[in-house]
């Protein structure tokens, strides 16, 4: 497809079709047409923790992707069999993922950040035959090994001494040629709806799920690329994600290259820096950016005047509800508006707000051509305008080719989710009277008191407004007065101290930004907020932790700092 313009929503929905070719593989049918096409066009700008920067070509990525497809073959690795990926933001993660697109075999992109524990559990559950990993993660891997009867190949990517019985990422390459055609054989030939990838879900309401895409999976990211992150061929795009889960191959791959756009890496390591972060957008000229708003919440704290990001164009966010004090900040200083959209690990992009929209601080836009999304009522009817349901997507004959196929091994939960001819997403919205969809949170999220209905992401951005407040999450806490109060926790900006003349100052200013019923009644501060490994935060577990205190424990001093109520 080629890009097009459009002056409005409606005609870009007119002009929007996306047909995926038969018996469809990225690595072969992209990858490695470009590869054809454009060998010496960068694909790929990788810069270090310390700063080094790297290259490569479409010819180097398709090659590398070849080496490695034929060595891990070798290596008895064959269409079907399941393969998890924990390397960080190396470049050998782009090699391995679409070397196993080419050999068939199934990728599991994995954290970093997982524990022995979680490794065991992610390993028997997805029957996971072989792990390829950063030297860093070894030995975890080893320590978990025991206890995963299925996995038979281990690789290491990196210097360090190996335990025994590992395989060496740079020998097993060095013993194999960067060859690997398309097989004729159907047997052997992974594509169209054969599964493609097995991503973990965040956790945030329970034991992770595996779910599973198909190779017509990145097709769908043709519209994310090209028009919500608005690529051209001449840009150097940024999503800053992790590669261990499905964000990453939002931003950094499928869509971006089929925009004819070059991916821009940073891979630092450790705890977030935003100076570096803007340090190396500005050297190295990204053009388009894209992060979730806890990033973008960073950022503005940083003095922008004090870098050069003349050549940033393009920004966007997903992953959570964007503060609309941060949307205002951000241009303010940049220009820019920042572009919000919304999906899942589920799926690819469902809702979005393109460059040919007006921008409505807070709301995720509106549904991707191809993508019937309705929010619907406990009863399965489409609600009127504002009022609020679950954001639904619409099943049956046209069914977009990036929707998940299901929980794998857990039936009950893929039934729970797909019923009645409908999606469930699981999350709340309601939608205005122009189609704009505005987020509200999870189902279980939402907070009932004195018969209102509060979503946490408006408290939330009310409070991280303020000041004092770096992070919040909003929750309910029962009542025997109101069936629940609202409640925030609250991350205080470094040198503040908690105190209740501060807390009675939140209170008050979120009350002047939102609705005053909506005001936290609860204010509990501590040093950090509860999240999974993908950096999403778990309200489950505030809430499960306020569920084991006992009646008093509201007004008493805890460990992660001291709670008032009003």
């Amino acid at each position: 497809m080629k890009k097009f313009t459009a002056a409005s929503y409606e005609e870009f929905c007119q002009k929007f079709t996306l047909e995926v070719p038969e018996n469809f593989n990225f690595a072969f049918d992209v990858l490695d047409v470009m590869a054809d096409e454009t060998p010496d066009k960068l694909c790929i700008r990788h810069v270090s923790d310390d700063f080094t920067v790297r290259d490569q070509t479409f010819r180097e990525v398709a090659d590398a992707s070849s080496r490695v497809a034929a060595a891990l073959a070798a290596k008895g690795v064959k269409k079907g069999d399941r393969v998890m990926l924990v390397l960080y933001r190396r470049l050998e993660w782009w090699h391995v993922l679409l070397g196993l697109h080419k050999l068939g075999a199934i990728a599991i992109p994995a954290p970093a950040q997982l524990t022995v524990k979680d490794l065991v559990f992610r390993c028997n559950k997805a029957k996971t035959k072989a792990v390829v990993v950063d030297y860093t993660v070894t030995e975890r891997v080893e320590a978990a090994r025991a206890e995963c009867p299925d996995l038979e190949l281990c690789v290491q990517v990196g210097p360090a001494p190996m335990p025994k019985g590992w395989t060496d990422y740079g020998t097993m390459l060095s013993e194999a040629r960067a060859y690997f055609p398309r097989p004729a054989d159907d047997d052997k030939l992974a594509c169209g709806k054969d599964p493609m990838l097995i991503f973990f879900s965040s956790g945030t309401t329970g034991m992770p799920k595996m779910v599973v895409h198909t190779h017509e999976y990145p097709m769908g990211h043709l519209f994310t690329g090209m028009f919500w992150h608005d690529l051209e061929e001449t840009d150097l795009h940024l999503t800053v994600a992790d590669t261990g889960w499905g964000k990453a191959v939002w931003g950094k791959s499928y869509g971006q290259w089929m925009a004819g756009a070059a991916v821009f890496v940073y891979d630092y390591r450790g705890k977030f820096n935003p100076s570096a972060l803007l340090k190396v957008m500005c050297e190295h000229g990204v053009t388009t950016f894209c992060a979730p708003p806890t990033i973008y919440r960073f950022l503005v704290r940083e003095d922008l005047t004090q870098y050069d990001l003349s050549n940033l164009r393009h920004c966007t966010t997903a992953g959570e509800l964007l503060n609309e004090s941060v949307f205002h900040a951000w241009k303010k200083v940049t220009g820019l508006t920042i572009y919000e959209g919304f999906g899942q690990t589920e799926t690819a992009l469902q809702l979005a707000t393109l460059p040919c929209m007006e921008a409505k601080p807070g709301s995720i836009g509106k549904p991707v051509p191809g993508w019937d999304v309705r929010v619907l009522n406990e009863q399965g009817e489409v609600c009127a305008s504002g009022d609020e349901g679950e954001i639904c997507v619409r099943l049956g004959t046209n069914v977009p080719c990036s929707l998940f196929v299901e929980y794998l091994d857990e039936p009950e939960l893929t039934e729970k989710a797909m019923h009645d001819g409908w999606y469930h997403t699981g999350d709340k919205a309601w939608v205005d009277e122009e189609g704009y969809f505005w987020f509200l949170g999870r189902v279980d999220d939402l907070i009932k008191t004195s018969g209102y209905r509060v979503g946490p992401f408006e408290v939330e951005s009310a409070l991280v407004s303020h000041d004092a407040v770096v992070e919040a999450a909003v929750t309910g806490v029962p009542d025997p007065v109101r069936g629940q109060v609202v409640k925030a926790t609250v991350v205080l900006r470094p040198g503040l101290a908690p105190s209740d003349s501060l807390t009675r100052e939140l209170q008050e200013h979120v009350k002047t930004v939102t609705a005053p019923y909506k005001y936290p009644r609860v204010v509990e501060y501590v040093a950090e907020l509860p999240k999974t490994i993908s950096g999403k935060i778990k309200r489950s577990e505030i809430r499960s932790r306020d569920a084991g205190r006992d009646g008093n424990a509201e007004r008493r001093a805890t460990v992660a700092g001291f709670v008032a109520q009003a």
